[in-house]
């Protein structure tokens, strides 16, 4: 039953996964992404509206924090930016991960971020793949003022993202959910806050960070 619900959970972060050829992928500019983000909704309406894992929403809005030397690079970038996020209330990751880029982004002035669901997002999800080759949530997709895509994070901040790449082929489900559930618990939003802002100093840069799978 235990392995049932963990993969029912990996399901629900995993929508689909066909496979394609994988690599970094250049970002670029799409106005509809723009209105999508237009659509979506803040942050307080989507917990407000979970259903799913909705205890864990609530403690994580309530608890999630950054650290001050983080912001201070945030703000430091400057500009206006927007951050546009495929999320759905029943996926762990979503859960464990969009309280705190909330967070970061009501911290700096420029910075906003709204959500949309897995069927609203589902071309950008769509060419944000993992490097497996699937669409997951969360996709975290940086826009700048005008609604260019100029950066993104899919599914897992980068050491959690590095090691389920390297352990998937050979570890069950339910040692990499353990693994995951563990690597929240201890670093408590702290890589995710920390990539999201070198997407963000990346893109001010000009130098877009988008480790994401190629689609042709």
């Amino acid at each position: 039953m235990f392995a049932a619900v963990l993969i029912a959970s990996l399901a629900a972060c995993t929508p689909t996964s066909p496979a394609v050829t994988a690599g970094v992928a250049a970002v670029s500019a799409d106005s509809s992404l723009q209105a999508l983000f237009d659509r979506g909704v803040t942050f307080a309406d989507f917990v407000q509206q979970a259903t799913a894992r909705r205890e864990g929403w609530l403690r994580l809005q309530r608890e999630a924090t950054i650290a001050p030397a983080l912001i201070a690079r945030a703000k430091a970038v400057g500009g206006k930016w927007q951050l546009l996020v495929i999320a759905r209330d029943g996926c762990g990751d979503s859960m464990n991960s969009v309280p705190y880029a909330a967070r970061l982004t009501d911290s700096v002035p420029g910075l906003s971020l709204r959500i949309v669901s897995p069927s609203e997002g589902a071309s950008v999800a769509g060419s944000h793949r993992t490097k497996d080759g699937r669409t997951a949530t969360p996709t975290f997709v940086l826009l700048d003022a005008r609604g260019h895509d100029v950066g993104c994070l899919v599914e897992l901040p980068a050491p959690l993202r590095q090691w389920t790449d390297a352990s998937r082929a050979t570890l069950s489900s339910d040692s990499l959910h353990a693994y995951r559930d563990a690597f929240y618990a201890r670093d408590r939003g702290a890589s995710l806050a920390t990539e999201l802002v070198e997407v963000l100093e990346s893109a001010q840069a000009g130098t877009p960070r988008c480790d994401r799978q190629v689609t042709r």
